[in-house]
């Protein structure tokens, strides 16, 4: 089950129904299957608390993914800043719908098993966002 939450900001308009089936395609093409994953929207202080109470680390992002997931299952929580999503997409002149998308794929890809820590690593996100933003119809 996918859920989409909300925690000190409001809801973005979503189809939920759309994402959900994407997010299981994308996840398939991995060899999984999704249990469980909850999408929880944020504000930017949200997210910087989140970062500092359960990583130690002091600063601003736009995605915190806590990965709970078995060999074959999906499981998780992702936490989407929608302050640095907006921003971000400002920073790169797109949509905030599709950067929105991006980053919903991005939490998803880390439950994969997917890194983002090394310039190689980072590089492979990139590549396997763009590949499952162009599923995206």
């Amino acid at each position: 089950m996918i859920r989409f939450t909300t925690d000190d900001t409001e809801m973005p308009a979503l189809d939920e129904r759309k994402i959900g089936k994407w997010i299981r395609s994308v996840a398939a093409e991995y060899g999984f299957s999704v249990g469980n994953i909850n999408y929880i929207f944020c504000s930017d202080e949200r997210e910087l608390e989140v970062n500092r109470q359960f990583l130690g680390h002091d600063y601003y992002t736009d995605v915190i993914t806590f990965d709970y997931s078995t060999p074959t299952t999906l499981n998780g929580d992702i936490f989407i800043s929608l302050d640095t999503v907006r921003s971000n997409a400002e920073m790169v002149s797109t949509t905030f719908d599709h950067e929105l998308l991006r980053i919903l794929i991005h939490g998803v890809l880390h439950l994969t098993g997917q890194g983002d820590k090394t310039p190689e690593t980072k590089a492979q996100m990139t590549q396997k966002e763009e590949s499952a933003l162009a599923k995206w119809v």
